[in-house]
């Protein structure tokens, strides 16, 4: 029995959805026995699938092909877990996140972005150097 990827894929939960699994594949996001693969390349058992989602890779080994979605009990069965062990989460690194639509950074917020991305103040002014 054979399946396609994508649907492999969304049918052992490793996705949401089965069009988040298509679109992975078309991005070079997923891979079979290390070759890059499109959503309608055929897995078999045995084969290893790596998938890079939501800023974690996966790598699994298929131990058996379905292609209808099933429960996650079953559908761990599916596969064997081969992943690296996700992050712990302080060391997450967190990034500053404005709200959207809150405006323009302050001056102040500008001066600190300055500094931290390391950009040169014209003397006395709060003018950015320009490029040469």
């Amino acid at each position: 029995m054979s399946a396609r990827v994508d649907v492999w894929i969304w049918s052992v939960r490793l996705t949401r959805t089965r069009s988040i699994a298509s679109d992975a594949c078309r991005g070079g996001h997923v891979r079979v026995n290390g070759v890059r693969v499109k959503p309608a390349h055929v897995v078999r058992v045995g084969d290893e699938v790596r998938l890079r989602h939501e800023g974690r890779e996966r790598i699994v080994v298929v131990s058996r092909v379905i292609t209808k979605r099933v429960g996650a009990t079953v559908a761990a069965e599916c596969y064997v877990d081969k992943s690296p062990p996700p992050p712990p989460r302080e060391e997450a690194v967190t990034v500053a996140v404005r709200a959207r639509g809150a405006g323009r950074p302050t001056k102040r917020e500008r001066r600190s972005i300055d500094k931290l991305l390391g950009r040169a103040v014209v003397e006395g002014r709060d003018r950015r150097a320009r490029p040469e």
